[in-house]
């Protein structure tokens, strides 16, 4: 069964914490998975939460750690001196610990790694800082089973179990040579139905995939997802095996990837969260506002061009909003659609191809929502024919237009490495609107003659 935080459990965790109940209070959290201890410090104020991290043992606290808010993970580790945080990070896989470990300032930094006591955990922390953290090399863990293709299938076995005690899960065996070449993969299943005698070069897989230090996560993400990986190795720039990276560290790749699109497309420029302060809300939020101002400008001095027609076609008019609001949903829609497919990698063909069949989809979209516009500004708005003739083939020329535009921008911007979700937010809706607009009554001067 799921745990849930309730309100009265938060207040039977907050009363012992007064009564200074330490060990019902273990006893209470210990059997709690560390995720939902994290969701309850969360809930706590933070003298609170930093008294229960330190009742608890580092190998559950040192799991909370990862799970909690940026901010009150920051908060505690300010609390905690250079041993107790290397304490905690003695317990945690190299990649967990490395990202921590950025996360303090320089000088704690090498007070903290000085503290380790595991050498060996520290050197693989230590090189594992130097990789950018959206590369391959800054996700991968130094945590691997590795055998010698010179090896014998006894040998192989001996040193797997030495290896796999400081593994939470073995997702492959992976083949190298002397010189730590990655050369392939070892099938569980053929080391145990092979003789113990045999060559582990005899029976190991050439063909696998790997990914390179310098890599970019989102890449490395593609090829997971494309070829069903649970786990993927890593090589330097000499092919040498140095690290893995696993299916959980990619959904977190995924998941920071998709809130930085969703954001952008929402005309937020920069990754933020709702409990951020409000200047760096603001600061996030305001530069596509000050765009979409701007807009406004523009297409108020679009319309002023067309002053004259008011009197003698108020009618006209009436119709902008939708004209407008039309022009930024199809740019929108066909934009996203864009996106996505270079996200996935699924696009395919070339442009021309892509900007054709998009043609072809506006054209029939806008014909229908034309004639619907047509018959029902006629019977409901009274509509005269030539009026409505006016409005329905402009509605026809701005979908048609604004799917070509929010088709070619995210192409256009992918091509010269812009991010294409971009295409996606106000920016996409803004330049559509007042090219809706234009045209709208570009068509309406030219039939009326005003």
């Amino acid at each position: 069964m799921q745990f849930k935080v309730s309100k009265e459990f938060i207040e039977q965790v907050t009363g012992l914490i007064e009564s200074k109940k330490s060990h019902e209070l273990e006893l209470l959290l210990n059997d709690l998975h560390h995720a939902d201890i994290a969701e309850i410090l969360d809930e706590l104020e933070f003298d609170e939460a930093t008294y229960i991290f330190k009742i608890l043992d580092s190998e559950k606290t040192a799991e909370i750690l990862l799970e909690l808010d940026d901010d009150l993970r920051e908060n505690i580790l300010s609390r905690l001196s250079s041993k107790e945080i290397a304490e905690e990070l003695d317990e945690l896989e190299t990649n967990d610990a490395a990202d921590i470990i950025a996360e303090l300032s320089q000088q704690k930094k090498e007070e903290v790694i000085s503290e380790l006591q595991d050498v060996e955990h520290a050197k693989d922390i230590v090189d594992l800082l130097r990789y950018d953290e959206d590369t391959a090399g800054g996700i991968m863990h130094k945590e691997l089973v590795k055998v010698n293709e010179n090896w014998n299938v006894l040998t192989c076995v001996k040193e797997m179990r030495i290896q796999a005690e400081n593994i939470s899960r073995v997702h492959s065996i992976y083949v190298v040579d002397d010189e730590e070449r990655l050369k392939g993969r070892l099938s569980l299943k053929d080391l145990l139905t092979t003789s113990t005698k045999t060559p582990i070069k005899d029976i190991y897989i050439t063909k696998l995939n790997f990914a390179k230090v310098d890599d970019e996560d989102v890449e490395v993400a593609r090829i997971m997802q494309k070829y069903d990986l649970e786990a993927i190795p890593v090589v330097d720039e000499l092919g040498r095996l140095v690290g893995r990276i696993t299916i959980d560290d990619i959904l977190d790749v995924i998941k920071d990837e998709a809130d930085k699109d969703y954001q952008l497309a929402a005309g937020i420029s920069q990754d933020v969260e709702a409990d951020d302060s409000i200047l760096e809300l603001t600061r996030a939020r305001l530069p596509w506002l000050v765009l979409a101002l701007l807009g406004g400008f523009v297409t108020v001095s679009v319309l002023q061009l067309f002053e004259g027609a008011m009197a003698e076609h108020g009618k006209l008019f009436f119709f902008t909003p939708l004209i407008a609001a039309m022009a930024g949903n199809v740019g929108v829609q066909s934009s996203a659609i864009i996106v996505q497919g270079l996200a996935n990698n699924t696009l395919s063909g070339s442009i021309i191809n892509r900007l054709l069949k998009e043609i072809s989809l506006s054209l029939l979209s806008g014909i229908i929502l034309a004639s619907i516009l047509f018959i029902g500004g006629h019977f409901l708005l009274n509509l005269e024919f030539v009026e409505g003739m006016i409005v329905s083939v402009a509605l026809i020329s701005v979908i048609i237009i604004a799917s070509l535009i929010g088709t070619f921008i995210p192409l256009l911007l992918n091509k010269f490495g812009i991010d294409p979700a971009l295409a996606t937010g106000p920016f996409i809706t803004t330049s559509n609107d007042i090219c809706g607009i234009l045209i709208y009554f570009s068509i309406a001067k030219f039939v009326l003659g005003f």
